[in-house]
């Protein structure tokens, strides 16, 4: 290594994502299943709203937290939802930028932190520059959050309870009886509980439901980069008890400074934006490849988000994954989100044609 990098990098290696991404772009008409990000593009009421704000000449830096009217939208709906004394919100440079701010707002050397395996990417990353622990609690092979592995994972140096649902990369969803239960242990042992929410609206079995509604000091990071496609944008939001938000802040300050604030006005308009249909067809594309491999993959069926995480039918997840690829059919091996190097990552995000070609080649590769 060279003797000018930071031990700390050492700790973990660049995204294997972005290493399928890489791939992609050096493939003739692949059949891309391997994208984290909607298919569908900005709605135009927002993009004329960034517009708009651009031209206006709302293009300097805003206020730390955020532009005064988003923030002040965020916090009545918020209120609605969770009528909690101490309550604030911020505006973060994307979710991945609240969940950074989090970690080193609350995360000290050798403070271990509790997950599920499989996991998205970059918690463990975080966690290691942070000098953090990562505890991570096997889900398999049905991936449910459940609260006894949780809190039989409980030491001493225990700082954080990081749970997300609809679940990045297996797309399951906890039940409210899962979350009410985790919430609880939280408060019990006067643990963190931080709850990432980007996939909040993409819900497709029943209604939505958060840990804050059973813990009110519960740090909620949530954001308009998937729901929206707005992933360049970045537009997050962290509400949680004000002493953490007013330190993460301080962060922030040091840090990101504040998110865009042509998109923060563009995002202001996204809450006015009807998302039902675009929530419909996702469900609709959920069950084309459920239904389409089901017979041939142990699938754990995704309530949320826009992923499935079948298992490989022979041999490893890496191994399934290169046999796919030269095939051009472009998945995510399972083992960059686990421990266990068994299963694939499947992203429905994608036009209804590239799905049927998708499913086509993992049917062959299932034989």
């Amino acid at each position: 290594m060279h003797p000018w990098i930071a031990d700390r990098t050492a700790a973990f290696d660049a995204s294997g994502i972005r290493k399928v991404f890489d791939l992609a772009a050096k493939l003739k008409d692949p059949i891309n299943l391997s994208i984290g990000q909607p298919d569908f593009d900005v709605p135009d009421q927002i993009k004329e709203a960034a517009i708009d704000a651009i031209e206006s000449g709302r293009n300097a830096y805003s206020p730390t937290q955020g532009i005064g009217p988003l923030r002040e939208a965020l916090k009545a709906d918020i209120a609605k939802q969770y009528p909690h004394e101490d309550r604030d919100v911020f505006i973060s440079s994307g979710t991945s930028g609240g969940l950074m701010l989090a970690m080193l707002s609350m995360i000290n050397p050798g403070d271990e932190v509790i997950y599920l395996d499989p996991f998205f990417v970059m918690y463990p990353a975080l966690l290691e520059m942070c000098g953090g622990v990562s505890v991570r609690v096997d889900s398999y092979p049905d991936f449910r959050l459940d609260p006894a592995k949780i809190e039989a994972a409980i030491t001493p140096k225990t700082k954080m309870i990081l749970v997300n649902s609809p679940a990045n990369p297996t797309g399951v969803t906890a039940s409210p009886a899962e979350l009410k239960a985790v919430a609880e242990i939280a408060a019990k042992y006067n643990i963190a509980l931080v709850s990432d929410e980007i996939y909040s609206r993409f819900f497709y079995d029943g209604e939505f439901d958060s840990p804050a509604k059973y813990n009110d000091k519960t740090i909620v990071i949530d954001g308009f980069s998937k729901s929206h496609a707005m992933t360049g944008w970045r537009v997050g939001y962290v509400h949680g008890p004000s002493e953490v938000i007013n330190t993460m802040l301080k962060l922030q300050q040091y840090s990101f400074v504040c998110s865009p604030q042509p998109a923060q006005w563009g995002a202001l308009r996204a809450m006015e934006v009807n998302l039902d249909g675009y929530i419909e067809d996702y469900s609709r594309k959920r069950d084309l490849i459920c239904d389409g491999l089901s017979d041939l993959y142990e699938i754990a069926k995704p309530g949320g988000a826009f992923y499935v995480f079948p298992k490989a039918p022979s041999g490893s997840g890496t191994e399934f994954v290169e046999r796919a690829i030269e095939k051009g059919l472009l998945i995510i091996p399972g083992k960059i989100f686990s421990k266990q190097d068994t299963h694939f990552r499947i992203s429905f995000a994608a036009s209804d044609e590239t799905l049927n070609r998708g499913i086509e080649v993992l049917r062959e590769l299932a034989k």
